[in-house]
């Protein structure tokens, strides 16, 4: 594949996943990943990790529920009352240190916090979650989890969350979650 070629397909592929690593992207084309990184100098499309937070910047403008620092991982799309996404990348911190293995209230908290925060009211609690632990997260993965409402009422919502590893499942939940005005909470009532 020449030069260009690469360019090209790289620039398309980067459209279908705008959020995939100069590391898989070299693996992709069978590069370096310095190749990578100055085909994408030449094509003016920033690090993943700059492409990353400028969608969840833009995103958060949409919320309604949270502030955009309360949802746990970086929100990166968000189609209010029918699915939201957020990607976490997993850190010294969010680890045990023994086994390098995710604190489940880590997975948990994104979870809850993008299933809150997909629903268009002025106050959204949860008031329950059904949740599993599929697999263990580890240091140095990337969570990407989705949350999609399959159900919409006018005091309530259910919201599906999945959280995956590439393709793995890590976490699911079922929340249900309470919409209330912010008057209300405001007025005691």
């Amino acid at each position: 594949m020449s030069k260009k070629e690469r360019q090209t397909a790289l620039l398309r592929l980067l459209e279908e996943q705008p959020f995939i690593t100069d590391e898989a992207l070299a693996g992709k084309f069978q590069v370096s990943i310095q190749t990578i990184r100055l085909d994408r100098l030449a094509l003016g499309i920033p690090e993943v990790r700059e492409r990353i937070k400028a969608v969840a910047e833009q995103k958060q403008t949409d919320l309604r529920s949270l502030e955009g620092t309360e949802v746990i991982g970086q929100l990166i799309e968000l189609n209010l009352n029918e699915m939201a996404i957020s990607i976490l990348d997993i850190e010294p911190a969010h680890v045990f240190s023994k086994t390098k293995i995710v604190r489940g209230h880590h997975l948990f908290a994104q979870a809850n916090s993008l299933a809150v925060a997909v629903i268009d009211a002025d106050v959204v609690l949860t008031r329950t979650a059904n949740i599993r632990f599929v697999r263990s997260g580890r240091l140095g993965e990337r969570l990407v989890c989705k949350a999609v409402v399959t159900s919409n009422q006018t005091d309530r919502a259910h919201v599906e969350v999945t959280t995956r590893v590439g393709e793995d499942i890590v976490f699911f939940g079922k929340f249900i979650v309470v919409k209330m005005a912010l008057d209300t909470m405001i007025g005691g009532g």
